[in-house]
C-alpha cells in the first residue's frame, strides 16, 4: 500500500493485483489507481491486468515464491522489468540471483537484509540517527540531532557555512518540530566527505561512542541477519521470547548467546545487564514493543537505541521521545524500488525516515540540463537541493559556481514532490 501510495504521487498509473477484494475496496476508495482481485500467478489474472504493458511489475507478497513464480510469469508475459521480495538470504547469493536473472527476474529485494545492513551502518556511525554512503563511499549523508552544547546553535546556516567554511560539508535539510511537552532540537541532515565526519559530529554536540555490547530485541529475520553479521566482532546477547525461535536462533548463531525472554520485564533487563550495553536494538514485529524497550533502555543509561518502527505515522513521535535511530521496511523497500521508475539514470535513492524526502544520486548524461549551466543558474525547484559530485573518483561538495559535467555522479535531496522537476533536468 505504502510504495502504491508513493507511486500514485509520482504520477505513475498503478494497477494493483492481490487476493483480498477489501483490502483493494479499501485502497480504491483512498488513491487514485485501478485494482484487480485475484491470484498474481495466474495468466488469466495477468493478462487482465494488461501486465504485457507496464514498464514496472513489482511483486511484494510475503510469500517469496509466490513473487518469484509471478515475476516469472509476468516477464514471459511482456512486462519489460521485474522486481520481486524474497525472504531467505540463500536467494541473495550470486549463484542463486544469475538464476533467477536468467528466469527473467531484474531484481530481488529483502527489505530485511537491508534493514539489517542498515542497522551495522548506524552502529559503526553511532553518531548520527540516520547514514547513507554515496559513489562508493566518496560522499555521506548522515542526520545528527543538534545537542544543548551544539556550537552551531543559534546561527543561521549562512553564519555556519561562513565560520566553518574550512569544513567540507553541504546542510542538505533542517528538520524542527515544536511541542509544548516535548522541546525538541533540530536534526540536521548533512552531505560531507567521509574525513570531515569528526569535525560536523563535534558542531552537532554529539559524541562517537564505542560499541561492544549489543542487546538485540526480537529473533525474526531482521534481528537474525543483525545478529549473525555482528556476531564476530561485537558481543551480542538476543532476547526472543518464542521458545521455538530460540531454539533455531542457537543452531544458526555460533558466538552470540541467546536468551528466551520478555524484553518487556524491566528486572529481567536488569538481570541480563542492560546496564553495561552500548547499544540496544528493538527489531520484534511489534512497534509499541520496540518503541516502548527503548525507552527502557535509554533510562537505563544506553547511549544508541535502534528501533524497528513499521506504522510510518510513529516515525517523528519516536524521534522526538528519544530513540536515537528509526528503521523503516516500508521505506526501506520504497527506496530499492522507486529508482527503477525514474527516467533519468539513478545509481542509488534512498526515502529517508526523519523526514518525508529522498535522497538520490543521478549519473549524469551527456546534453542534459545540468550541463548547460552553474548549479547557481539551475532552474532547480524549490524543494530540492544538490548536495554533492563525484568525478572521476573525486568527490566535491556543490557550490553555486560548480558546472556539472557528462558522467558526474550527482547526489540531490528532494521532497517527493520535487523529484519529477529534478529528474527532468537529468534526463
Amino acid at each position: 500500500m505504502h510504495l502504491a501510495e508513493a507511486l500514485v504521487r509520482s504520477n505513475h498509473n498503478i494497477t494493483i493485483v492481490d487476493p483480498h477484494e477489501e483490502l483493494l475496496k479499501m485502497m480504491e476508495s483512498h488513491s487514485d489507481l485501478m485494482t484487480i482481485t485475484g491470484d498474481s500467478t495466474s495468466t488469466a489474472v495477468l493478462q487482465r491486468a494488461n501486465v504485457k504493458k507496464a514498464d514496472l511489475m513489482i511483486a511484494v507478497l510475503h510469500d517469496e515464491h509466490i513473487n518469484l513464480l509471478t515475476g516469472i510469469i509476468a516477464k514471459k508475459l511482456g512486462a519489460k522489468k521485474v522486481i520481486a521480495r524474497v525472504n531467505t538470504m540463500e536467494n541473495l547469493s550470486p549463484e542463486v540471483w544469475r538464476m533467477y536473472q536468467d528466469l527473467g527476474i531484474d531484481g530481488l529485494l529483502s527489505p530485511e537484509d537491508i534493514a539489517a545492513q542498515e542497522i551495522i551502518s548506524l552502529l559503526k556511525k553511532n553518531a548520527s540517527s540516520e547514514t547513507y554512503d554515496f559513489a562508493g563511499g566518496n560522499l555521506q549523508l548522515f542526520m545528527v540531532k543538534l545537542e544543548p552544547e551544539a556550537e552551531i546553535l543559534g546561527k543561521t546556516v549562512d553564519e555556519v557555512i561562513d565560520q566553518y567554511e574550512h569544513i567540507e560539508f553541504r546542510i542538505a535539510a533542517i528538520h524542527r518540530r515544536q511541542s509544548t511537552f516535548v522541546p525538541v532540537a533540530d536534526m540536521v541532515y548533512v552531505v560531507t566527505k567521509p574525513h570531515a565526519i569528526k569535525d560536523i559530529i563535534k558542531l552537532s554536540g554529539k559524541k562517537q561512542i564505542n560499541v561492544h555490547n549489543v542487546m538485540i530485541v526480537g529473533g525474526g529475520r531482521v534481528g537474525r541477519i543483525t545478529a549473525k553479521r555482528l556476531e564476530h566482532d561485537l558481543n551480542i546477547k538476543i532476547l526472543e521470547i518464542d521458545k521455538e525461535r530460540c531454539m533455531d536462533l542457537t543452531n544458526y548463531l555460533s558466538e552470540a548467546l541467546v536468551v528466551n525472554a520478555d524484553a518487556r520485564n524491566l528486572d529481567l533487563l536488569e538481570d541480563e545487564g542492560i546496564k553495561d550495553m552500548d547499544a540496544f536494538i528493538a527489531v520484534t514485529d511489534n512497534t509499541e514493543t520496540n518503541i516502548l524497550t527503548c525507552l527502557q533502555a535509554k533510562s537505563f543509561g544506553v547511549k544508541k537505541t535502534i528501533a524497528l518502527v513499521e506504522n510510518i505515522d510513529y516515525i517523528d513521535i519516536s524521534q522526538n521521545i528519544g530513540i536515537d535511530s528509526i528503521i523503516n521496511k516500508k521505506l526501506i523497500a520504497a527506496s530499492y524500488m522507486v529508482k527503477y521508475t525514474l527516467g533519468a539514470k539513478v545509481s542509488t535513492l534512498k526515502s529517508l525516515s526523519g523526514i518525508d524526502a529522498d535522497i538520490v544520486e543521478f549519473q549524469v548524461r551527456a546534453g542534459s540540463a545540468v550541463t548547460r549551466k552553474t548549479i547557481g543558474q539551475l532552474a532547480m525547484p524549490l524543494d530540492a537541493v544538490i548536495c554533492g559530485i563525484t568525478r572521476d573518483g573525486e568527490s566535491f561538495i556543490a557550490n553555486d559556481d560548480f558546472q556539472i559535467e557528462a558522467d558526474d555522479q550527482v547526489v540531490v535531496l528532494a521532497l517527493p514532490a520535487g523529484i519529477p522537476a529534478v529528474e527532468r533536468l537529468f534526463h
